[in-house]
């Protein structure tokens, strides 16, 4: 547990965690590209649900998997420090958003007791303009699904 906190501290500290007040600098969302990103999230979380590690650390941006080392190691602070990312009830997506560069992609997700959280991805393109994942926020939010 010492060991997630650490890396969840160290992820902060550099800045990959993203802020959740954006900025005026807010733009729409190309519909190709909010499709992708949808694509690589749900791929990612059908990959945790399928506990298959190595295919869940694909998705994450090359520093990610660079500063994690192993899927394993990745996998282990998703499990303790975001359980309803790692096993979840529902998942609704929200509108993604440009914000400062960033791509942000809002999701709703469910845990097993019906409390909704929002986990707020950070999205980076790639050299091949595909999709990984940088980061991912997660916040309580407002209610329970029955």
């Amino acid at each position: 547990m010492r060991r997630v906190l650490v890396i969840l501290a160290w992820l902060v500290a550099a800045g990959f965690l993203p802020v959740v007040a954006l900025a005026a600098g807010v733009a729409d969302v190309s519909e190709r590209d909010a499709r992708s990103v949808r694509t690589v999230i749900q791929a990612q979380l059908a990959a945790f649900a399928a506990d298959d590690a190595r295919r869940a650390f694909s998705f994450a941006t090359p520093k990610v998997r660079e500063v994690f080392g192993s899927a394993d190691k990745f996998i282990e602070v998703v499990r303790e420090a975001y359980p309803v990312v790692y096993r979840h009830e529902t998942v609704a997506f929200l509108k993604p958003e440009l914000a400062d560069g960033t791509l942000l992609q809002g999701v709703h997700l469910t845990d097993g007791q019906g409390v909704l959280w929002l986990a707020l991805y950070s999205m980076e393109r790639q050299r091949d303009r595909s999709w990984r994942i940088s980061a991912c926020q997660l916040l309580p939010a407002q209610g329970r699904v029955a």
